[in-house]
């Protein structure tokens, strides 16, 4: 469902498979789509006309706001899109400032954020309501007698599959490093699933969409299908209540041994394989752009079909010139 609404966007994180989904999902005659990106060699910025290409500073830069901020007034844009979690909070902060100036962000609140993006946090404010993996903070309060072997570290911040490991021994628990920055937790051998949800601006979930991953690589499902399961979007409407959602998350979790789903985490942004929520019938990009445009979500459960996914490459062709000038514009050179 294209948007409607004449608008300007600037989605963020042009090299990632989030940014790029959200891009193709709001592909409209209405919209006008800019695209950034730290890489001048990211992809997504090729999906766009040259003079809507922005080479973008780190999340964590500190001038990174006041860069977007001058990059969106220049370029006149309406509805800004973040997809890199670094940008997630920096960017919530000055909320305010952008809709000033007339920018709308798509973007959870700050709060929202703040559970989300630590783990921690997340599973203290879930652990009474959803099942929860058993979970132990790595501090200086840590037994490494405590968790039943196997079992999974991963760092307390942190998306997709970095720094996660299975430890099979118990001195690999005593070596950990008790500074507060790891969790420890229950090893779940069951199925994974992501759960695409969906919320409007008042709070009211629209939509969770169960997806199975089937075959996942860096974190990334490369095939997976939609599934219709009451338990799990009962799950999915439990947390996104509990997190206050009030816009797009992936809510992901695993079952354990017994089929029983547990939380693993939110990420309170558009996934990489959104595009198969959008096929299922939700396209949650175009409707959250809509309502950030001022078209209302309205208040009904949305539905879908279950459908498949595969991944596929896809090439695209320009002059190399292209790449040149965003190398140039990002301060780097072509090697």
């Amino acid at each position: 469902m294209p948007v409607q609404r004449a608008g300007r966007v600037l989605v963020t994180g042009a090299g990632g498979p989030s940014g790029i989904s959200v891009m193709r999902a709001i592909e409209s005659d209405a919209l006008t789509v800019f695209a950034g990106d730290v890489d001048p060699y990211a992809a997504g910025l090729y999906l766009v006309p040259e003079a809507r290409r922005a080479i973008l500073p780190r999340g964590d830069d500190a001038d990174f706001t006041d860069r977007i901020f001058a990059l969106c007034e220049r370029e006149r844009i309406d509805v800004l899109v973040p997809t890199v979690d670094s940008e997630l909070l920096p960017l919530a902060l000055e909320r305010r400032r952008f809709e000033l100036a007339g920018i709308q962000l798509v973007l959870a609140s700050q709060d929202t954020l703040a559970v989300c993006l630590d783990k921690w946090l997340l599973f203290e404010r879930c652990r009474d309501v959803v099942r929860v993996p058993a979970t132990w903070l790595v501090d200086e309060e840590f037994d490494p007698e405590s968790p039943e072997l196997p079992a999974i570290v991963k760092p307390r911040s942190g998306s997709g599959s970095r720094g996660i490991r299975l430890l099979t021994h118990r001195d690999q628990l005593e070596a950990l490093e008790r500074d507060g920055s790891l969790l420890v937790q229950e090893h779940l051998p069951g199925a994974e699933w992501s759960l695409d949800t969906l919320a409007n601006a008042a709070g009211d979930v629209l939509a969770v969409v169960p997806r199975e991953r089937l075959r996942v690589d860096s974190g990334i499902a490369i095939t997976g299908r939609t599934v219709h399961d009451a338990s799990l979007e009962h799950f999915g409407r439990e947390v996104a209540r509990l997190i206050d959602l009030t816009t797009v998350a992936n809510i992901q979790v695993k079952e354990d041994a017994f089929g029983v789903p547990a939380l693993l985490e939110v990420n309170p942004r558009f996934p990489g394989t959104m595009p198969l929520t959008v096929a299922a019938g939700i396209d949650m990009p175009s409707l959250a752009v809509g309502e950030a445009l001022g078209v209302p979500l309205g208040d009904e459960p949305l539905r879908f079909e279950e459908v498949a996914m595969v991944r596929v490459f896809e090439e695209r062709f320009f002059p190399f010139a292209e790449i040149e000038a965003l190398v140039e514009q990002s301060g780097g050179s072509v090697t």
